[in-house]
């Protein structure tokens, strides 16, 4: 017995197999666009650069515009804050003239005031001025006054 080699049938040559994408990515190639036209791929590259910028910017301003509403909305809360005092205080002034009203046209509920009826308050003691700072600062009233009082 001899042995002798099987041969193996003729395979067809099939086409190579390509990687997904792989035309796409040979036909957009940089290089290739590069050397056929130098002009063009500069021209995509500023673009590139300018969307960029461009989308940086529209954050920047978006950034920015929030925080102005929010600074805007926090100045109107404000405002309208003090316009509720204005208005307490200005109902507070008309009740107090319609009471000093009513009571001119009572004479006989006032009081006829005399030099016999006032209250004399002693005049608060000087305390010695040292000059210093921590005397300043002890004058300071660090209670919160409510506004509109």
């Amino acid at each position: 017995m001899v042995a002798v080699p099987v041969q193996q049938p003729a395979r067809r040559r099939r086409s190579p197999i390509r990687q997904p994408l792989q035309l796409i990515q040979g036909s957009l190639s940089a290089q290739r666009v590069e050397r056929q036209a130098p002009w063009l791929s500069s021209l995509h590259r500023i673009a590139n650069g300018s969307l960029a910028g461009l989308g940086l910017a529209v954050l920047g301003l978006s950034g920015l515009t929030l925080h102005w509403q929010g600074q805007w909305s926090h100045d109107f809360q404000q405002l309208e804050a003090a316009q509720r005092l204005e208005h307490r205080l200005q109902e507070s002034a008309a009740v107090l003239e319609q009471h000093h009203l009513a009571m001119t046209r009572k004479p006989a509920l006032l009081q006829p005031t005399s030099s016999e009826k006032l209250l004399y308050v002693a005049a608060p003691q000087q305390q010695p001025q040292d000059g210093s700072l921590s005397g300043l600062l002890a004058q300071v009233n660090t209670r919160q006054i409510p506004s509109g009082y």
